[in-house]
């Protein structure tokens, strides 16, 4: 399977718009959005062409539906809006072997992990900050970054996961970093 993931759109439909593009082109079997998709949060200043009506409109394209957690800036008013489930603290999926939990990361992360086990992944945005690392007890915390409000210096981008490989892309669909998960 190959997936997109992506997270704190913050009502940009300038980024959405990017995001949507690549989705077109990167064709992926799925989508999953890791929350923040409307509302850019008082602590966040609006981001590049802040319209979260624009925003559901480009979503609603995105088709089969996209997997979708509830990010701290999500509201049920937010759900009376969009076509597809956003009100879920987290999601699991399964790609062959490599088993996924996913979260919006506000109430689950890598300090307070969902009940994840060796080998697995814990998949969170919230932090806006792009990450791959394993922890110590053998499960892996990735982040796939932030597709408007970037942190830390990094790009506005969004993350591929296909056959255990993990790939970050900037929104031109560059490839920023590639990362493949190893057993011990």
């Amino acid at each position: 399977m190959k997936w997109m993931i992506a997270s704190d759109i913050h009502g940009s439909a300038y980024w959405t718009k990017r995001l949507v593009a690549r989705w077109k082109e990167e064709r992926p079997d799925r989508v999953i959005l890791l929350g923040d998709l409307l509302y850019h949060g008082p602590r966040n200043a609006l981001p590049q062409e802040y319209d979260p009506q624009q925003v559901i409109a480009l979503l609603s394209q995105i088709q089969p539906a996209p997997l979708c957690v509830r990010g701290n800036c999500d509201a049920e008013v937010d759900q009376m809006v969009l076509p597809f489930p956003i009100m879920a603290d987290y999601g699991v999926i399964a790609d062959g072997a490599l088993t996924v939990l996913f979260t919006h990361g506000h109430l689950y992360n890598r300090q307070t992990p969902l009940p994840v086990r060796a080998g697995e992944v814990l998949l969170c945005g919230h932090f806006h900050v792009p990450e791959l690392e394993r922890q110590a007890e053998g499960w892996w915390y990735a982040n796939p970054g932030s597709v408007s409000i970037p942190k830390d210096g990094s790009a506005n981008q969004y993350l591929m996961l296909e056959d255990g490989t993990f790939t970050w892309k900037d929104m031109d669909g560059s490839t920023l970093c590639t990362r493949t998960l190893q057993a011990d």
